[in-house]
């Protein structure tokens, strides 16, 4: 079964339109046929995706160290999972100008994150 699905996973991604320079580089010898068989993915994922990919994994980064450095501490706002009220926020500016800024908020107790609209 993991067989086929390795297979069927090299068949769709030499097939997909958004992706020709995978099956150009491997008609032209770029990428030897018994490479194919070993790519992982991301390493068959066309380059728009792969810039994708790492826009989105350097935001998840930049949100997770946001919440664990720096913040102001508050008992004026309550955990939902925990109850207890030792909180850390941070307001970032994530839509236009005229648009609130979103707070960010980290239970100091549990270490449960929400947004806090």
């Amino acid at each position: 079964m993991k067989y086929k699905n390795r297979v069927r996973s090299r068949i769709s991604n030499l097939k997909d339109p958004k992706n020709p320079g995978l099956r150009k580089n491997v008609l032209a010898g770029s990428i030897e046929l018994s490479r194919i068989a070993t790519m992982s993915a991301e390493e068959m994922a066309s380059d728009e995706l792969k810039q994708l990919r790492n826009v989105l994994t350097q935001e998840a980064i930049r949100e997770h160290q946001m919440a664990k450095t720096g913040g102001t501490t508050t008992d004026l706002l309550q955990c939902g999972k925990c109850k207890k009220k030792n909180c850390t926020y941070n307001q970032v500016q994530t839509r236009s100008a005229d648009e609130p800024m979103t707070t960010f908020v980290l239970c100091n107790e549990c270490g449960n994150r929400w947004k806090f609209c």
